[in-house]
């Protein structure tokens, strides 16, 4: 029987095994979800499924509704697809990279009519799980490959960079462009491009290096052979960010000059994988800079070193120090410049504060463990265009 689901036809081959023990096969339709959600799935038990859109499923000792619901829904593909017009996404590089066009939501974007950083981020991790999506290899893991879900592996990122340039206004449409690369003999390195689809600007540049972790025991894992085996052949030698080599951040202490504590993790900062998604630990770091500085500064770079997950029951404490440039303030001015302008030894050091150090940790009884090292960069804000003509 053919069953319509979000305009996909899905074919469907069941044994049936339940009601009036005659155990004889039969082919059954199954009840299918409206698109409006009125009608709740009602699948039969089944021994045999094939599905020519989605992921395939395990025939022995027969399926789990809720399982079989899931794959329906989800309608993952076991096969490379080129395009993929309900994420507006297409493979671009030739084969290697994926591209989506998204458009800046009202939700993505801050008092200052641009999308936050926050917003940015979330629109990187979710092109790169639909890049994985496309390629063919995604399982039912939060972009875990086939292979890696059977050696219970999931993905971490042990470190990242982001600059931006720009930032989109709402109801800007722009392209977002990812691919990945080889990082070392265990890794997998991913970039990303931002760019205005009007003018082809990029806006925003992102690099990332992602490492395996083992789901059960939260230890690190090399990279299993058939692992490499599927993931290799979409690596290219490409770069969003050159880095000759990363620039060590320092380790703060207790003594840092804003500290923020007793910070817990909600249910609702907790990602597929069980731990706080990278996302929450970004804001933890904002949250800590004083408001004064945030009004009139702009984040034009961050670099993030994980070193610990982070999860629920955990408590965390945010520590933030400013860095001085001794020469240059803000606007390339030198200090002694600005005191002679009239903004005093005082003016002068707030404006050089360019840069903050950043550590997020877990207070322990006995020690602390860091989670994330971090850097941030700021600018002066540019006062943008007004949206709509007065």
């Amino acid at each position: 029987m053919a069953c319509l689901l979000r305009h996909v036809t899905i074919t469907v081959t069941a044994v049936y095994i339940g009601g009036g023990g005659s155990g004889e096969s039969s082919k059954q339709k199954l009840n299918c979800v409206k698109v409006n959600g009125s009608k709740s799935f009602a699948a039969a038990k089944m021994g045999l499924l094939r599905q020519d859109h989605a992921m395939p499923m395990p025939c022995t000792g027969g399926v789990d509704e809720d399982v079989l619901e899931e794959h329906l829904r989800q309608n993952i593909p076991r096969r490379k697809q080129m395009v993929d017009p309900y994420r507006h996404g297409e493979i671009v590089d030739e084969g290697f990279g994926y591209r989506q066009t998204v458009v800046i939501r009202s939700y993505e974007v801050g008092a200052d009519k641009t999308a936050t950083i926050e917003s940015l981020l979330n629109l990187l991790q979710e092109t790169a799980l639909n890049h994985v999506w496309m390629s063919g290899l995604l399982s039912d893991g939060f972009g875990a490959t086939h292979g890696m879900m059977r050696n219970n592996l999931i993905w971490v990122v042990s470190r990242m960079q982001v600059q931006a340039d720009h930032y989109p206004i709402w109801g800007e449409v722009m392209e977002i462009d990812t691919w990945v690369g080889a990082s070392g003999k265990n890794g997998m390195r991913r970039d990303w491009l931002l760019r205005s689809q009007a003018t082809g600007i990029v806006f925003v540049r992102a690099t990332s290096t992602w490492v395996m972790m083992n789901k059960e025991t939260r230890r690190l894992s090399k990279m299993p052979d058939e692992v490499r085996a599927e993931i290799a052949p979409w690596f290219i030698e490409k770069y969003a960010i050159e880095e000759e080599g990363p620039e060590k951040i320092e380790k703060l202490d207790d003594k840092a000059r804003y500290v923020h504590s007793n910070l817990k993790p909600n249910r609702s900062d907790l990602d597929m994988n069980n731990h706080v998604n990278n996302v929450k630990y970004l804001r933890w770091m904002l949250e800590t800079i004083p408001d004064e500085f945030l009004e009139k500064h702009q984040l034009s770079d961050i670099v993030l070193e994980y070193r610990k997950e982070c999860g629920s029951s955990d408590v965390v404490q945010s520590l933030c120090e400013p860095q001085f440039n001794e020469n240059i303030g803000l606007n390339g001015h030198t200090v002694s410049s600005q005191i002679l302008q009239g903004n005093g030894l005082v003016g002068a050091i707030n404006q050089k504060q360019l840069s903050y150090t950043h550590l997020l940790q877990t207070k322990g009884e006995s020690k602390n463990e860091e989670i994330v090292r971090g850097r941030t960069t700021w600018r002066e804000k540019k006062h943008s265009a007004k949206l709509f003509p007065s």
